[in-house]
């Protein structure tokens, strides 16, 4: 699991100006900048970035900073996401309940014909049966499921609005 805090509810966008935008995207670019670095890309004073990225920090524009890691090359090559229906004035207790199952990696309350999706990575077929029908359906509060394999994965980082 990620060491990432949840998310709440959506809070209101923070006010970025240009300066801001450009050390959210080089720090997207790459988390491992330097300060120093950073300031003569975003062309700020040094004083400047680190004022600007504790600001952006504390104010929960940035909430960490993580390697990106290829999933199949530690061991996790096969992926599904798992469309639940779960008891309706359980939700929480069943959001809960599917964090912890191995190896969700992300999960979300969703509209439509389920409640939630979660996308679950495992080593082997059998290590995601085991979690779909043993884990999985013997939830408390989970009444059906519907998975689909992940056949192919592409990831982009979207700009800033």
């Amino acid at each position: 699991m990620s060491s990432h805090p949840r998310r709440r509810a959506a809070a209101p966008a923070t006010d970025l100006d240009d300066v801001d935008r450009r050390i959210v995207a080089c720090l997207t670019e790459d988390g491992r900048m330097s300060v120093n670095e950073l300031a003569a890309r975003v062309g700020v004073s040094r004083a400047t970035a680190y004022a600007r990225l504790d600001r952006l920090r504390s104010e929960g524009v940035i909430t960490g900073f993580t390697a990106v890691v290829d999933p199949a090359r530690v061991g996790y090559g096969l992926a599904a996401l798992i469309l639940v229906n779960v008891e309706q004035n359980e939700w929480r207790a069943a959001r809960d309940e599917l964090l912890h199952l191995p190896g969700v990696e992300y999960l979300a309350f969703t509209s439509g014909g389920f409640d939630m999706v979660a996308l679950v990575r495992a080593s082997s077929i059998e290590e995601l049966r085991d979690v779909i029908l043993e884990r999985l359906h013997g939830a408390t509060h989970v009444r059906s499921t519907q998975t689909v394999f992940v056949l192919d994965e592409q990831r982009r980082t979207l700009p800033l609005p």
